[in-house]
């Protein structure tokens, strides 16, 4: 009676009870951020064709710096998903995806993550800020709220450009996998945000 009281308390979510289905003690899944997009490819927008260097380090909360999988819980808390892993943890994932989608969206040669290599003429500066990256189990979405900093570089360079983005992407059902797969999605249209608020 006492072991069935214990996992109940742990699978209280519904991300839980997914998680804690079958072997109480199962072996550690593992998830990951794909390189592919997960929606279409719009055409590349260079806009006014600088080049852009990325920061290499996306700041983000304490929490997002975990490398287990996380979703909201009551009004404050937060829970792991107990045997549910990253394979790369979001703070090296998140910047390198980012590169790679501004650059699938902006066009080759004009997005490198810093420092960029010698020879190439930087315009712009980016720098992000991941101010929430999380699920609501009982809403089954993930909202992504974030910052970002587009400096001109070089004499006579162009006035900073202030970007803000928060918005849901709802989960195609109540498993780990669907949580893993709504991270990546919610990246991809964050990169299709950042593109497009440069100059054109």
């Amino acid at each position: 009676m006492k072991r069935r009281l214990i996992l109940g308390g742990a699978c209280a979510s519904t991300f839980l009870l997914a998680a804690c289905a079958g072997d109480p003690a199962p072996a550690t899944r593992w998830y990951e951020l794909r390189s592919e997009p997960p929606g279409p490819r719009p055409a590349a927008r260079p806009g006014d064709g600088a080049v852009w260097e990325v920061a290499s380090v996306v700041d983000m909360p304490g929490a997002l710096d975990r490398d287990t999988l996380m979703v909201a819980s009551g009004a404050a808390g937060l829970q792991p998903l107990t045997g549910h892993r990253w394979a790369e943890p979001l703070r090296d994932s998140i910047p390198r995806l980012l590169v790679s989608d501004l650059a699938l969206l902006r066009g080759d040669g004009l997005v490198w993550r810093a420092p960029a290599p010698s020879g190439v003429t930087l315009g712009r500066r980016l720098r992000l800020e991941i101010v929430t990256l999380m699920a609501d189990a009982a809403q089954r979405t993930l909202r992504l709220q974030a910052r970002w900093w587009l400096t001109g570089m070089g004499a006579g360079a162009a006035a900073p450009v202030l970007g803000a983005a928060d918005f849901q992407v709802t989960l195609s059902d109540a498993s780990p996998d669907a949580l893993a797969a709504a991270h990546r999605v919610a990246l991809w249209q964050l990169a299709m945000r950042v593109a497009g608020s440069g100059p054109t």
